[in-house]
């Protein structure tokens, strides 16, 4: 929806007139913008950087996660062609093909660069913040949803679904809880089992909680992004075949 949202947007030049006090804003491009990705939406942020880089006129160059390189170059690749098919110029689009820290903060130093976007863990985006360019970062998300008493129960559920499932909930934005009120409790109870989600015991959830997290609290990296089923028999409980939710 980004494309539909953004491709009548004025980006670049006039983009906003208020002749009654005067004012007119005017765009212009940044330069060389550099992209941090993350591991856990290597693919998908790119594409949408790319796409609001080249939309504002700007060339953007990309420092993968190491542990998502070979996804994340594809998805540079086949940007860059696109755009370059479209008229773009030649490496509008690129990214560092052999990812490591050092290369990182030597990009986000270079004296070219002029914006850095920053998406991923606190240290990373911390480290585009004291580069000494201007910069905007995502950190940590982990968002809870909740639906109102007014709410339309059975879209919302759908939505969180959607957007929980999407890569088994590994993007920062993924729902991670969800509050209701007492009155659309049940509700939204039996609205989740219609849609294959499970609710776990008292017991099952501290077997699973012993499987994702190591001494109480660290996330176990080897099940972060796994299907629930995964995750189920790693705990030793059983779930009903088709489970999209634990």
């Amino acid at each position: 929806k980004i494309l539909e949202y953004i491709k009548d947007m004025r980006t670049v030049g006039i983009i906003n007139e208020d002749r009654k006090i005067g004012i007119v804003e005017i765009a212009a491009p940044m330069g060389v913008i550099v992209g941090i990705l993350p591991t856990t939406n290597p693919t998908s942020t790119a594409i949408y950087k790319s796409i609001i880089a080249v939309k504002s006129r700007n060339a953007i160059v990309f420092s993968p996660h190491p542990a998502a390189s070979k996804c994340t170059t594809e998805a540079i690749r086949l940007m860059h062609d696109a755009a370059v098919e479209a008229g773009a110029p030649i490496n509008i689009i690129s990214g560092i093909t052999t990812p490591s820290m050092e290369a990182t903060n030597e990009l986000m130093k270079h004296k070219d660069v002029a914006l850095i976007i920053a998406t991923g863990g606190p240290g990373m985006v911390k480290a585009a913040y004291s580069s000494g360019k201007p910069a905007l970062g995502v950190g940590a998300g982990n968002s809870p949803a909740y639906i109102e008493k007014t709410a339309n129960v059975e879209k919302a559920v759908k939505d969180i679904i959607a957007s929980k499932t999407f890569d088994n909930g590994t993007i920062c934005a993924s729902e991670q809880s969800v509050i209701v009120e007492e009155c659309n409790r049940d509700q939204v109870i039996a609205e989740f089992k219609k849609h294959n989600c499970y609710f776990m015991t008292e017991d099952e959830t501290k077997k699973v909680c012993q499987v994702l997290f190591k001494n109480g609290h660290a996330m176990n990296a080897k099940f972060v992004g796994r299907a629930p089923q995964v995750i189920a028999d790693a705990a030793g409980i059983s779930i009903p075949e088709g489970t999209k939710i634990l």
